[in-house]
């Protein structure tokens, strides 16, 4: 196999494809009274052996869980479990006789385990997380497992998503199972995958994720990798919004028309309280605290019981059954008073009497009922003799979506109305519940869709995934420079041996950031292991490129590893620095000296949080230290090592452009920067309109003027609402002496921590640094090679320094950019002055 076809597989295994590890079944095999798209649901997750059923309300999740593992023991051997809701464990038992011909068994300690004689048992959460008398339910002997409404597994620190983590690693088959899969955070859909094995949540964190660098738990989902992220969870969790996502008729499955309304109450603005200044308020604020929305609940019950019982009174609602979803105690009394006939089912109850109200109710011998929706929310269904319900608003989502659905889902027969009564307070918690709703239908039809397009057996995830393969080449050359928008392993794969004089570059820094949305970028990697065995092929034909005895100069920086991805609770420093250096031996390199270079601590801080002065004085032991700049120089070994002279020497004329002062400056292994660097469009972005006019005006005195890129400029800025209109802020400057100006001159912009999408260098290359690089360790005419060649830095400072550039950048815009300064570079040298053209006459 070829370097090339080695690299292709590699950049291959970086798709987040989750593995089969279950068995083939076929459809004879399955219970022959099941809906067909059950059939087809649990022919999927069993080929998988470890898969997520995102199944919506009335599609048969229940079924298709003890179908499942059903087959799977009948098959395999061994015992399976269903982890389900205390109050659920009754329709499981009742389906498993209706519909699978079977028994299961509830259990609630591992003496009844061992003494259960059917082949599927089932318990409630608590007796696997806490057990009964300190002795719980053992997961690790079973074969196949489910969780059924695995929404339990929603959050990444709670205490049951820990333990579960933990109980049921050994669990050889695993299923979860819900109707409302993260409904309303997107990134929590990762936690079912960490559970399920298919993927460590810390790697799917950081694959999909961005870092916000203010804030170092806050997480959004990568625009680049949002459709990469919808094609991964379609290899392992299967959503199903009705049977006709897989192919099958909908008849007898039509959701029926749904209907809220608002019932706003009035509220009593006399008791509004007062401010922190002691004021008394004239208004109610919108409740936005927990303790502000419980007072705004408690303080408008009366108004809202009254509200209550004008609607069920209203004459479209006199014979109608409702079920009232309440949150607090006081509300659970105040309806069963105010609501002749109204029971209520609460967590202090007895077990026999709550039970015999829900079959009261779900029978329809029962009108009016009261429960909060964390007690009677999920996996119940009321369906078939209620379809209104009056539901008290707060920002608990899951579970408010949750108990709409017990009324609102498949063979529900008449339209439902749902009621939610809420205070004018409490309109901003009305409103925060609508657009989570929006956000899980969204979320839901990007994942059905996939579906319904694919269907179940014809998904090739690696097929489809292959579009984020980079699959474009684009070349420009000048004089003294070639500039290529490539993969750089791809490119280095054809290039000559010994051909280059000097490399200068930054190493990406691992998977901290990605700078395109391809498996190619060096970003996209899980972990510093895969980081390094893509740098492993690049690193190779570096070496092999480079000319016997020269130089390889990587600038790099160690990286902030938060506490909260961690687990630690405290920053710590991955010693990326270090791990380069070492990567650079392995190749063959031979590593002769660091240079450090000086970084601003309080800056530093302001963009980690993790140097703190309140910290600090706190508890110092956790505080460290900022992280400076490395350059770590490497060098080839030249032919002979008898002196270790280069094959071809970098020589410096003594006492002349190369003094003494200078080389005990250069010798120091410390070096300042200015902090100088190029400048691109996307700096300007957040920056008020006179700092853009400040810096345009001394970037275009410093820089040839060019015409496309004035104009692309302006362009830029309009569309990012920074073009004033009253007057011109990026007018066309004058160089000419006679017109004054009393801007000061300023080289280039000295800092690129920019606000753009695409921004992520978390140490840019300063002018400086590679000036000094570039003069110390190269001759004029000398090729200097920058693999990762960003906006141009490096092939801009060889080319005004007399030298030749190769450059590479995968970013096609950061390319093209750079493009721009190697030209504009290249005819500031080559143009001839007024002495040449005299001395050529």
């Amino acid at each position: 196999m070829t370097t090339k076809e080695k690299y292709i597989n590699f950049l291959k295994s970086k798709m987040a494809i989750s593995q089969q590890t279950g068995f083939d079944v076929s459809i004879d095999e399955m219970t022959p009274g099941l809906y067909p798209h059950v059939k087809a649901s649990v022919q999927w997750a069993i080929k998988g052996g470890c898969r997520a059923v995102f199944s919506s309300f009335g599609l048969h999740k229940t079924n298709t869980q003890l179908e499942i593992e059903r087959i799977i023991v009948k098959n395999k051997g061994g015992k399976g479990l269903i982890v389900c809701p205390k109050k659920v464990i009754a329709e499981f038992e009742q389906q498993a006789k209706k519909h699978i011909g079977i028994d299961v068994t509830y259990v609630r300690n591992m003496q009844e385990v061992m003494n259960c004689t059917t082949d599927i048992m089932i318990t409630n959460y608590e007796r696997v997380r806490d057990g009964a008398d300190g002795v719980r339910i053992d997961p690790s002997y079973f074969k196949v497992t489910s969780l059924d409404e695995a929404s339990v597994l929603r959050g990444y620190g709670t205490k049951t998503y820990q333990t579960f983590l933990d109980y049921f690693k050994d669990v050889e088959y695993k299923f979860v199972a819900t109707a409302t899969p993260a409904p309303n955070r997107y990134k929590e859909l990762i936690h079912y995958a960490g559970y399920l094995g298919v993927m460590d949540t810390g790697q799917a964190l950081t694959r999909f994720f961005d870092r916000d660098s203010t804030k170092a738990n806050n997480l959004t989902l990568k625009k680049s990798q949002e459709a990469q992220f919808w094609i991964w969870m379609s290899t392992w969790a299967l959503v199903i919004t009705k049977p006709s996502d897989l192919g099958f008729s909908d008849e007898g499955f039509s959701l029926p028309e749904l209907e809220y309304v608002e019932e706003v109450v009035d509220v009593d603005n006399s008791t509004a309280g007062i401010d922190r200044d002691g004021q008394v308020k004239m208004y109610r604020e919108s409740a936005l605290s927990l303790s502000d929305a419980a007072k705004e609940r408690r303080d408008s019950l009366s108004q809202k019981i009254e509200r209550i019982l004008e609607i069920i009174n209203r004459p479209e609602n006199k014979d109608d059954h409702f079920i009232f979803w309440h949150d607090q105690e006081a509300e659970r009394h105040a309806l069963c008073r105010a609501i002749p006939g109204c029971k209520a089912v609460y967590g202090t109850q007895d077990e026999n009497e709550a039970d015999v109200i829900i079959d009261e109710f779900r029978h329809g011998k029962l009108k009016y009922l009261a429960a909060k929706p964390v007690m009677l929310g999920e996996g119940i269904n009321f369906q078939h003799h209620c379809h209104k319900a009056i539901m008290f608003i707060d920002d608990r989502f899951n579970d408010k979506f949750q108990a709409i659905h017990r009324i609102y889902r498949f063979m529900q027969k008449y339209k439902v109305t749902i009621y939610f009564v809420y205070a004018e307070s409490e309109s901003v918690i009305f409103q925060r519940f609508m657009n989570k709703w929006a956000q899980h239908n969204e979320m839901i039809e990007s994942l059905a869709k996939i579906v319904r397009e694919n269907g179940l057996t014809s998904i090739n995830a690696e097929q489809k995934m292959m579009r984020w393969m980079f699959a474009r080449r684009e070349v420009r050359k000048g004089k003294l420079f070639e500039s290529v928008n490539n993969d750089n392993v791809l490119e280095c794969l054809d290039r000559p041996d010994n051909s280059i004089g000097l490399i200068v570059t930054s190493w990406p820094f691992s998977n901290h950031y990605e700078y395109t949305p391809t498996f190619n970028d060096f970003g996209y990697n899980l972990d510093n292991d895969d980081f390094f065995k893509q740098m492993d092929f690049l690193t190779r034909e570096c070496y092999r490129m480079l000319q016997p005895g020269r130089v390889m100069a990587v600038h790099v920086k160690d990286r902030v590893l938060f506490g909260n991805a961690t687990g630690d609770g405290m920053p710590t420093i991955d010693p990326f620095h270090a791990l380069c250096i070492f990567h650079g031996i392995k190749h063959n390199f031979r590593f002769f000296g660091m240079i450090t270079v000086d970084t601003d601590v309080v800056r530093e801080n302001n963009q980690t949080y993790r140097l703190g002065y309140t910290e600090m004085c706190k508890d110092g032991s956790k505080m460290g230290v900022g992280c400076p700049e490395y350059v770590l120089l490497f060098r080839k070994l030249p032919s002979s090592t008898s002196k270790a002279y280069a094959d071809i020497p970098v020589t410096h004329e003594k006492h002349g452009e190369y003094s003494l002062a200078r080389w005990q400056i250069d010798a120091h292994a410390d070096w300042k920067s200015s902090g100088d660097t190029l400048l691109d469009k996307y700096d300007f972005a957040a920056m008020e309109i006179s700092q853009i006019r400040y810096l345009f005006r001394n970037f275009e005195r410093e820089h040839v003027y060019n015409f496309e890129r004035h104009v692309e400029f302006a362009e830029f800025l309009e569309s990012k609402d920074k073009l004033p209109k009253k007057f011109m802020a990026i007018d066309p400057v004058s160089k000419k002496p006679w017109i004054w100006d009393d801007v000061t001159r300023m080289r280039t912009l000295n800092t690129r921590q920019s606000q753009k999408n695409r921004q992520n260098h978390i140490c840019p290359l300063q002018l400086d640094i590679v000036e000094r690089l570039i003069e110390r360790y190269s001759h004029t005419g000398d090729v200097i090679f920058d693999p990762f060649g960003g906006i141009g830095t490096v092939p801009y400072c060889a080319i005004k320094m007399g030298r030749k550039a190769l450059s590479m950048e995968l970013n096609y815009d950061y390319w093209k950019d750079g493009l721009i300064y190697q030209i504009e570079a290249e005819e500031g040298v080559l143009s001839p002055t007024l002495f040449d053209l005299l001395e050529e006459a």
